[in-house]
C-alpha cells in the first residue's frame, strides 16, 4: 500500500510539473513553443465550434468562430487548476494516509483559498499553503496576461481596419492599385510600404508570444488580419512585376517581411511548407486569374508593362515566397473568403495540423533582384 501511494504520488508530481511548465511557456516565456497540453485545448475546443460553425451563413460562421479564441485562452486556466488539484490530492492521500475523497477535499479547499477542510500533518499543510499560492498565481497570470494580448489585437486590428480605406472590404490587390491609380499615388507608395513592414514584424513577434492571438478574428465579418497580409503583398508583387512605374525598393522590403513574418507564425504552428521554394514552382494564383486582374487594371489606366510573360514570371516569383503559408494560415484561423486568399479552395480543407520535418526558417528568398 505504501509503494503504491508513492507511485501515485511521483506521477502527480510528473504531472503537476507539466502543468506548471505549460502556464509558464505559455504566459511568461516570449516566442516560445505551445505545449501539448495548450494545443489539446485549443484543438478539443476547435471541434465543437467549427461543427457548430460549419454549415451558417457567413455573418453566423463569423460571430461563432470569433468566440472560439478567447474561450479556449479562458478555459487553459480552468484546466490547469484542475489538474492543481489532482495532483496536490495525491499528494495528501499519500501524506495522511486518509480516503480519496478527503484528500480532494483538502485539495479543493487548498486551492480555492477556503480553507474548510485542513491537511492533518504538518508536511501536508504546508503544500496546502503552497497549492493555494500556485492556484492564485495562474489566476493572475491571466490577469496579466490579458491586457498584453489585447494592446496587440489592437495594434493589429488598426491596420487592417485602415486597409479597408485602401484596398475595400474584402482586401484586394487589384481594388487597391485601382484607388492608387485614381488618386495619383502609385509612384508615391513608399510610406505605405514602410508601414506595413512594421506590421510584419509586429505580428511576428506578437503572433509567435501569444499564439492564440492568431486565432482572435477582427470585429467585422470581411475583416482579418492573415487575408490583409494577403492584399498587401499580393498588391506589392504587382506593383514590382506588372505595373509600369518606377521600381520601389520598400515595396521589396515589404514583401520580404511579409513572407518572413508568415514563415514565422506557420513554423510556431508547426505548419508543414517548402523554406526554399524555386521562383517556378505553381502558386495558388492561375494565369487566367492573373491576366484577368490585368485586365481590370488597364481598363482603369494602370500603366502595365508590355511584356506580360516577363510580368507573370515575376508576379509569380514574387508570390512563390508565401503563397504556401498565406493559404495554410488561412486555413487555420478559417480566414473569410478574400480574393487570392481565403477564396482558394486549400483554405477551407481542415487545417494542416501534420508537424514539420526541420525546424529551419526558410530566410533564403526564392526569388531575389536587385536594380
Amino acid at each position: 500500500m505504501i509503494a503504491a501511494r508513492i507511485v501515485v504520488a511521483l506521477i502527480g508530481a510528473f504531472v503537476l510539473v507539466r502543468t506548471l511548465v505549460s502556464a509558464v511557456r505559455s504566459f511568461v516565456v516570449p516566442r516560445d513553443e505551445p505545449t501539448a497540453l495548450t494545443r489539446a485545448v485549443f484543438l478539443a475546443l476547435r471541434v465543437p465550434f467549427v461543427a457548430v460553425a460549419r454549415r451558417r451563413d457567413h455573418a453566423t460562421q463569423h460571430r461563432i468562430m470569433r468566440a472560439y479564441a478567447p474561450s479556449a485562452l479562458l478555459l487553459l486556466p480552468v484546466i490547469w487548476i484542475f489538474l492543481l488539484w489532482l495532483c496536490f490530492g495525491t499528494f495528501y492521500w499519500s501524506l495522511d494516509h486518509t480516503t480519496v475523497r478527503r484528500s480532494l477535499e483538502i485539495s479543493g479547499s487548498a486551492v480555492t483559498s477556503l480553507g474548510t477542510f485542513p491537511a492533518r500533518s504538518f508536511l501536508a499543510g504546508v503544500l496546502s499553503f503552497g497549492e493555494a499560492a500556485l492556484g492564485l498565481g495562474l489566476v493572475a497570470l491571466l490577469i496579466t496576461y490579458l491586457p498584453t494580448i489585447y494592446a496587440a489585437y489592437q495594434r493589429r486590428e488598426r491596420e487592417v481596419s485602415l486597409l479597408s480605406v485602401r484596398a475595400g472590404t474584402p482586401p484586394s490587390a487589384v481594388e487597391m492599385i485601382v484607388r492608387f491609380q485614381r488618386i495619383d499615388f502609385l509612384d508615391r507608395t513608399e510610406e505605405i510600404w514602410s508601414g506595413w513592414e512594421e506590421w510584419f514584424v509586429d505580428v511576428e513577434e506578437s503572433h509567435t508570444s501569444m499564439g492564440s492571438l492568431a486565432h482572435f478574428r477582427s470585429g467585422l465579418p470581411d475583416h482579418s488580419w492573415i487575408t490583409a497580409s494577403g492584399a498587401v503583398l499580393d498588391t506589392a508583387s504587382l506593383l514590382l512585376s506588372s505595373v509600369d512605374v518606377p521600381y520601389e525598393p520598400r515595396a521589396a522590403l515589404c514583401i520580404r517581411s511579409g513572407f518572413l513574418a508568415l514563415r514565422h507564425v506557420a513554423d510556431y504552428f508547426d505548419i508543414t511548407y517548402d523554406h526554399n521554394p524555386a521562383p517556378t514552382d505553381p502558386i495558388a494564383v492561375t494565369r487566367a486569374e492573373y491576366d484577368v486582374a490585368l485586365q481590370r487594371l488597364a481598363d482603369s489606366g494602370v500603366p502595365l508593362k508590355a511584356d506580360r510573360e516577363v510580368a507573370w514570371r515575376d508576379f509569380a516569383g514574387w508570390r512563390v515566397n508565401y503563397d504556401q503559408v498565406l493559404l495554410a494560415l488561412c486555413a487555420l484561423v478559417w480566414a473569410p473568403s478574400a480574393p487570392w486568399s481565403g477564396d482558394r479552395p486549400a483554405a477551407f480543407r481542415r487545417p494542416p495540423l501534420t508537424r514539420r520535418g526541420g525546424r529551419g526558417y526558410g530566410t533564403r528568398t526564392a526569388h531575389q533582384r536587385t536594380r
